[in-house]
């Protein structure tokens, strides 16, 4: 645009930069500016106008870059709806990325900083955002060897690197006082499981606390703790605190807050979704194990303590274990055996079967809850009622084999197999 003046007979306008020359003539009032045509006519509010008519200037200095954007991509791909790793914070992706991209010399406030200022990565977090995520916890602290609490991170699904989808169980029990704990991982949550678990941790402890705080999971209660009952507890966990000197101490039903201790920690056992799919069984393990690590070595937040260091004061203080023969009885112990020809695995002089296409495999067996559980590697197999038979069939293994071996004629085969069972008077069904 041209204006035109007595003093300036053309006066160009051709961008915000220009709006400048404008100043002098609106101190005098010399010139009639029309800001409201000006902004038409280039396109920008009214305002924008004005400000650069005062002299505003873009800075002229290049925006320098976030260390951060080289990771941009990776962040993109890790966040993105297509892959099957899940971060519900921003904290377990930038471990990941320190742990598996060198994401070095990065301050965790600054990585938040960056994720914030990009509205897509923002987006997912706020997505993802638990719904008590801003619930308030009532702080209240224990002297040392007083008080541990109990809990589980249940049900997660995870999928191992050969694309098997397993639910994982993590036990985590903490000592109240400083904060050093121990994660157990596990494939299901049964009592016996609950128990042994408790025994190894009690075990790396080093000794037991004088009270387990707990929920009222059915393993440990058969009847809940509410306001107006005290609850009852299980025959059978009872004597196990007996035996190991302890006492139990239910939350009323629907106040977790009682346990906040061992509650607030558990959102960092989000880290394993973040590496679904790229884990096979054994490595998931050695996982849990450096997150368990990690964290008992690292400065508290809420306490500005490093667990491990207050946990060398704080287990002096613990009661004494219980002796071996005592803890001996909760273990789960692990034992190994080959399928031999006739699709069996030994334990304790008796034979239970398995499906024929794991003959000549290692298998591995555990024992609890009265059944025999039978394992390929995480896969369980199947299970066999404790028996001390000296032959143990379910009847669908024995029809296999005997399809596999040829033995019957083909249209005889479940009719033959079942006489032979009957014989043999060992039918178990296990569906």
């Amino acid at each position: 645009m041209i204006l035109k003046s007595s003093i300036i007979v053309d006066l160009k306008i051709n961008s915000l930069e220009d709006l400048y020359k404008l100043k002098p003539f609106t101190e005098n009032s010399s010139l009639n500016i029309n800001k409201s045509q000006i902004a038409r006519e280039l396109g920008v509010d009214r305002r924008t106008v004005d400000k650069y008519i005062n002299g505003f200037q873009k800075s002229k200095k290049r925006k320098k870059g976030s260390r951060l954007d080289k990771y941009y991509d990776v962040i993109q791909e890790l966040l993105s709806e297509q892959n099957s790793q899940v971060f519900y914070y921003k904290r377990i992706l930038w471990q990941y990325l320190v742990d598996n991209h060198g994401l070095n010399n990065c301050k965790y406030s600054n990585f938040c900083h960056y994720i914030n200022s990009h509205e897509e990565f923002a987006a997912y977090f706020k997505e993802k955002k638990p719904s008590n995520a801003d619930r308030p916890v009532i702080r209240f602290e224990t002297p040392e060897g007083k008080q541990a609490q109990l809990d589980w991170k249940e049900n997660i699904p995870f999928v191992l690197k050969s694309g098997e989808t397993i639910t994982i169980n993590v036990l985590v029990l903490l000592l109240s006082y400083s904060r050093f704990r121990v994660y157990r991982l596990s494939l299901s949550r049964t009592q016996d499981v609950l128990l042994a678990l408790l025994n190894d941790a009690f075990e790396t402890f080093g000794g037991v606390p004088q009270e387990i705080v707990t929920d009222n999971m059915k393993t440990v209660m058969d009847q809940s703790r509410t306001d107006a009952s005290k609850g009852k507890v299980n025959v059978r966990f009872e004597q196990f605190a007996k035996d190991y000197g302890f006492q139990i101490r239910p939350c009323i039903a629907g106040r977790p807050q009682t346990k906040a201790k061992v509650e607030a920690p558990m959102k960092i056992l989000d880290e394993i979704r973040a590496y679904s799919g790229r884990l096979d069984y054994t490595e998931l393990c050695e996982l849990i194990e450096r997150i368990n690590n990690r964290i008992n070595s690292q400065v508290k937040q809420g306490t500005g303590r490093i667990p491990l260091l207050y946990f060398e004061k704080e287990k002096a203080f613990l009661n004494p274990l219980p002796t071996e023969e005592i803890r001996k009885h909760y273990r789960i112990d692990t034992y190994r055996s080959r399928v031999n020809p006739s699709s069996m695995v030994t334990y304790k002089n008796s034979q239970y079967s398995v499906p024929p296409e794991y003959i000549g495999r290692e298998m591995k067996l555990q024992v609890y809850d009265n059944y025999i559980h039978i394992y390929y590697n995480t896969t369980l197999v199947t299970l066999h009622s404790l028996s001390s038979k000296k032959l143990n069939y379910h009847e669908k293994h024995y029809i296999a084999i005997a399809q596999q071996s040829h033995s019957f004629q083909k249209e005889d085969i479940e009719s033959r197999a079942k006489e032979n069972l009957s014989v043999i008077g060992d039918v178990y069904r296990y569906e």
